[in-house]
C-alpha cells in the first residue's frame, strides 16, 4: 500500500498554488511527490487513521542538583495513534506492528501543538512580492486606517489565496488552529470575510475562530449593519477598536459593540491599543459592562491592552482583579517596547493570557514569522525565563496552557485518549525547543500530517 502525504514543499504547493495562480501569484511547485508507509528519514507520516511513529522522544523528568532544576531527562518511544487520538505509547522496540504503516520520528521531540489566537489572515502581503510597511514616523492610526482604504481594494483579488498561503506557514510552525480577525469595513463590506471563509472552507483541518473586526471604527466608519450581517454568517466574535481615539465615543463605541454581541449571543474581541487614561477608563468600563450582563462573563476578550502596562501597584491589582471576576482573558502578542505588559500577574489571577502573530507581514508591521515557539521564547525572555524549568515552563503561552511535565516533573502529556495535535521539533527537550526556536519537522492535527520537512 503506498500512502501520499505532503511534504513540507507539496504542502504549500497544495495549500497555497492552486489559488496563488488563479490570482496571477508565481508559484513554484515541487518537482515529485513523496511517498509515505516507510521507516526512511525524509518522508512524510501516513497520512491515514491508524499507524505507528517510531522513536518519537518524549519528556520523562527533571533532573535536578539540591532543589534547582538543571536538565529535562527524556527517552524514546513508539506511539499508536488510530482516529485522532493516542492509542498507545510503549517504549520504543516494545510493540512495534508491521501490519500498521509506520514512520521514524528519528528521535524529534514531540510537543502539542501550538495555536494563534490573534492573527489577521484576510489581510496580508505574504504570498505576494516583497513589500515593506511606509515609515511610520508621525502617522496615526487614522492615517493609517487611510492608507488601509487604498490597500484593501489591491488585497481583496488575491485575499483568498494569501490566506491560504498563511495556513501553510502556520501548519509548519506548528500551529493547528487559530483566531483570525476579519475586516468589515466600507472599503471591503463582506468581501474580505467572504474570502477568508473560502480559505477555510479548504482547510478543515485549520479550525479557525472568526472575529468581525471593524477596523475602521464601529461608529467612525458606521458598520453597525455590516457587522451584524457578519454575525448572521456565521462569525463568533465581535470585534471592536480603540473607542476613544478612532471612535472618539468611548462609551458609545462600546455600547455599539456589546449590544451586537447580546443581539446574537456571540462573544467578544476588542483591540485596545491606547495607552493613554483613556485605555485604562475603557477596561473598567468593560468590567463594569460585563458585571451587568452576566451573559458576557467569560464571553469577552481583551486584545493588546496595552493600557494594563501603565498601571502599577494597587491600580493594576484592581484592574486585575476586576477582570478575573468577569472572567475576562487576554490576548498579547508579547510586545518589546517601553512598555511591559503584566502577563505574569494576569496568569496568576486566574486570567487566561494567549497569544497570537498579529500580522505575519503588512502595513503595519513586517516582522511576524507564524511561529508561536517565538512568543515562547520572547516571553521567557521578557519574563526572566532563562532557566531550564523557566523555559519548559514558557511553552505554556503557546500551547494554551498544556505543557509536556507538570511543575513537579511528571510527565502529563501525552497521555492515551488524548488528541494526537501535536509537532514534532529537533529539540532535545522543550526548554531547548523555546530557547533556540527549534525547526518543526511535522505537524499533526487529530493524528493526520498536515505539515512535514
Amino acid at each position: 500500500m503506498q500512502l501520499t502525504s505532503p511534504s513540507r514543499r507539496e504542502f504549500l504547493s497544495l495549500t497555497a498554488a492552486g489559488s496563488l495562480l488563479a490570482a496571477g501569484i508565481s508559484y513554484a511547485a515541487p518537482a515529485s511527490p513523496l511517498l509515505a508507509n516507510s521507516t526512511q528519514p525524509h518522508t512524510p507520516p501516513p497520512r491515514v487513521a491508524h499507524y505507528q511513529l517510531l522513536n518519537v522522544r518524549l519528556e520523562e523528568g527533571f533532573e535536578r542538583d539540591g532543589k534547582e532544576v538543571i536538565a529535562t531527562r527524556t527517552a524514546l518511544y513508539d506511539i499508536t495513534i488510530k482516529d485522532g487520538t493516542f492509542a498507545a505509547i510503549d517504549a520504543a522496540g516494545k510493540a512495534r506492528n508491521t501490519n500498521l504503516p509506520q514512520w521514524d520520528a528519528n528521535g524529534a521531540l514531540l510537543l502539542p501543538r501550538t495555536h494563534d489566537m490573534h492573527i489577521h489572515l484576510d489581510k496580508t502581503f505574504y504570498g505576494g512580492p516583497w513589500e515593506a510597511p511606509r515609515p511610520r514616523q508621525g502617522k496615526t492610526i487614522m492615517d493609517m486606517i487611510a492608507r488601509e482604504q487604498v490597500l484593501i481594494p489591491q488585497l481583496l483579488p488575491t485575499s483568498q489565496a494569501r490566506a491560504e498561503a498563511i495556513i501553510g506557514l502556520l501548519h509548519s510552525k506548528g500551529t493547528t488552529e487559530a483566531r483570525s480577525h476579519c475586516n468589515i469595513d466600507p472599503v471591503s463590506g463582506l468581501k474580505s470575510l467572504e474570502h477568508l471563509k473560502l480559505a477555510l472552507a479548504n482547510h478543515a483541518e485549520f479550525p479557525c475562530e472568526i472575529v468581525a473586526f471593524p477596523q475602521h471604527g464601529l461608529l467612525h466608519s458606521k458598520v453597525d449593519g455590516l457587522m451584524r450581517e457578519a454575525m448572521q454568517m456565521g462569525v463568533q466574535f465581535v470585534g471592536g477598536l480603540d473607542p476613544t481615539n478612532v471612535d472618539g465615543a468611548m462609551q458609545a463605541s462600546l455600547d455599539a459593540m456589546f449590544q451586537i454581541a447580546l443581539d446574537f449571543q456571540r462573544g467578544v474581541d476588542i483591540h485596545l491599543h491606547e495607552t493613554s487614561p483613556s485605555g485604562v477608563a475603557a477596561i473598567q468600563y468593560m468590567i463594569d459592562t460585563i458585571a451587568k450582563n452576566p451573559q458576557l462573563k467569560g464571553k469577552v476578550t481583551l486584545s493588546h491592552g496595552f493600557a494594563l502596562g501603565t498601571l502599577e501597584g494597587k491600580a493594576l491589582d484592581q484592574m486585575i482583579t476586576g477582570m478575573a471576576e468577569q472572567q475576562m482573558s487576554v490576548a498579547s502578542t508579547i510586545p518589546i517596547g517601553k512598555l511591559t505588559m503584566p502577563l505574569p500577574q494576569l496568569q496568576a489571577a486566574g486570567i487566561t493570557v494567549m497569544t497570537g502573530t498579529d500580522s505575519v507581514i503588512d502595513h503595519w508591521s513586517p516582522f511576524g514569522t507564524g511561529s508561536m515557539l517565538e512568543k515562547a521564547n520572547l516571553y521567557a525572555q521578557l519574563y526572566r525565563g532563562s532557566d531550564e524549568f523557566g523555559l519548559s515552563r514558557a511553552l505554556h503561552i503557546a500551547t494554551g496552557g498544556i505543557l509536556p511535565l507538570s511543575n513537579q516533573g511528571e510527565r502529563q502529556w501525552p497521555k492515551v485518549d488524548d488528541e494526537a495535535s501535536m509537532m514534532l521539533v529537533e529539540a532535545s527537550c522543550s526548554a531547548e525547543a523555546v530557547a533556540r526556536i527549534s525547526p518543526v519537522r511535522a505537524t499533526f492535527h487529530r493524528g493526520l500530517p498536515v505539515f512535514s520537512a
